[in-house]
């Protein structure tokens, strides 16, 4: 049998999926390792750690399949992005722990950048709007607070990468230190437009030049991973961010065409085709991704609109571990049915500020509306609609900024197996969500990059034929309740804004 290997890192867990010739999952693998919080906004991982549970869980795919070195095609890999590492060049040993992309540690600089006026530079230039979630001052920081990093940094003793850099490195031995330009434009550094790292944002963000990835394309041959780990050589030939990875996995190849996986956060991306788009409400535009071949070509670049949603599936995490009553996150949609609706209690949970359209990064959860009655199964219904309802309000603005009404919603992502929480999101888009057989696109997406570079798909329109549906939810919810549930929930987010003093 041969198969892909999907490497998908996400933000709380690495993932191994073998993937056949017909889409189909023939092994999953997936561990979780350890997140940490050094301070209050402050999110960080090991990058070791996300190397050895990536590894781990891709050895034993292949051992529960059965199959060996000699039945993979070839190597996908998809990832959490914006998260930040350096490591050194020499020893490949990583100068600190990974800032990762919920990290607000770097918001004071980006306020001071705004205040100076690069803001509409950087957006013009980068499709995204200037705040903490992205890399370019998460690696600044790291530069100026690691002893002697900034100075090793101009000898070019360091190299600076996304988790997909990190994996490339280590699976190739540390013989290649590049990304695809999915990710790099994740970073305020990369040009969305020439596809090139930016000189003048690499000045602004004082950034050497030297600690950089060579950019290559997201469906490609880039590389092979080094014999020793899997028992022969294997050749890594597509490489995308996870949320593109998905919008690929979804086959949502036409202009138009959306999806949103349901995470740790929630990512929303609709394809735009060889347009970047220019938000007017401060979505981004971003590459979705850029191939096949063997060199960077914007004519190859394709573009999407993308909200982030910062906490999602995270909310649900939440209620399991800080608050207690549930003891597994499928125990949700039992509790939050135990009610019919929340008794106008609403959950904001910027737990890590706000994201999409709003971009405020001292904003903080707030719970509001509760009353005597209220019980933990109006709080669990609350956190579901959370998720729905932040969706629903990236979606609007992305309709008026494309100028597309979106028709239907393909979603994925663990969250999307939530029966309730799906038919939440039809009622208050007002339109079909449909939910695919396979739920985890992102892997898929990048398999599917993966074996169009190798020839072990033929062209997007067989990968395309490969979609399926599971589930259709038809939106019940009236106009006037629908208009009604938004306007309450705008006035619960004004609740949460600003919370934090600056």
């Amino acid at each position: 049998m041969q198969t892909i290997l999907a490497l998908d890192q996400g933000t709380t867990s690495s993932r191994a999926i073998l993937f056949d010739r017909a889409g189909q999952v023939v092994s999953v693998a997936q561990q979780e390792f350890r997140q940490i919080f050094p301070k209050p906004g402050w999110v960080e991982h090991d990058a070791n750690d996300i190397w050895r549970s990536q590894y781990a869980v891709a050895r034993k795919a292949l051992k529960q399949a059965g199959l060996q070195a000699a039945d993979v095609d070839a190597i996908g890999i998809t990832n959490q992005r914006e998260t930040t590492l350096l490591w050194d060049r020499k020893t490949g040993e990583p100068l600190a722990n990974a800032i990762v992309w919920q990290d607000r540690r770097t918001a004071g600089r980006c306020d001071a950048l705004r205040e100076l006026g690069h803001a509409a530079t950087i957006q013009n230039k980068t499709g995204l709007v200037l705040d903490a979630y992205f890399s370019g001052t998460k690696l600044q920081w790291l530069l100026d607070h690691v002893p002697g990093a900034r100075a090793r940094a101009r000898k070019g003793e360091l190299a600076f990468g996304t988790v997909d850099s990190w994996l490339i490195w280590k699976l190739t031995g540390g013989q290649r230190h590049v990304t695809d330009a999915s990710n790099a434009s994740r970073t305020l550094l990369f040009n969305i437009h020439s596809l090139q790292w930016d000189e003048q944002l690499l000045e602004l963000f004082d950034i050497p030049p030297s600690v950089l990835p060579l950019v290559v394309p997201s469906c490609g041959e880039l590389g092979h991973a080094d014999a020793a780990l899997f028992g022969s050589p294997l050749r890594i030939a597509g490489v995308a961010g996870d949320q593109q990875a998905a919008t690929f996995g979804q086959a949502c190849y036409v202009p138009g065409m959306a999806k949103n996986t349901y995470g740790t956060g929630c990512f929303m991306l609709m394809n735009t085709g060889q347009a970047a788009v220019t938000s007017r409400h401060k979505l981004l535009s971003t590459i979705a991704w850029v191939g096949p071949g063997v060199s960077i070509q914007p004519a190859m670049a394709c573009y999407a609109l993308e909200g982030s949603v910062f906490v999602a599936g995270a909310a649900i995490q939440w209620l399991r571990d800080g608050l207690g009553i549930i003891k597994s996150a499928e125990d949700v949609q039992a509790l939050a049915e135990q009610v019919d609706d929340t008794q106008d209690v609403y959950l904001v949970p910027a737990f890590a500020g706000l994201g999409a359209p709003d971009w405020d990064a001292y904003a903080r959860g707030v719970l509001v509306g509760i009353t005597r009655g209220t019980t933990s199964a109006h709080i669990a219904r609350a956190a579901l609609e959370a998720i729905a309802l932040q969706t629903a309000g990236i979606f609007a603005a992305m309709a008026n900024d494309s100028g597309i009404a979106l028709s239907e919603l393909r979603v994925d992502g663990g969250a999307s197996r939530n029966d309730l929480l799906m038919q939440l999101q039809a009622d208050f888009l007002g339109v079909p969500v449909l939910r695919p057989r396979i739920t985890e696109t992102s892997a898929l997406g990048a398999a599917y990059l993966a074996g169009l570079a190798t020839g072990f798909w033929t062209d997007v329109d067989e990968v395309a034929s490969q979609w399926a549906m599971d589930r259709r939810f038809e939106p019940v919810l009236g106009a006037n309740a629908r208009t009604e549930k938004l306007a309450r929930w705008g006035q619960a987010v004004q609740r949460a804004k600003g919370w934090v003093n600056h």
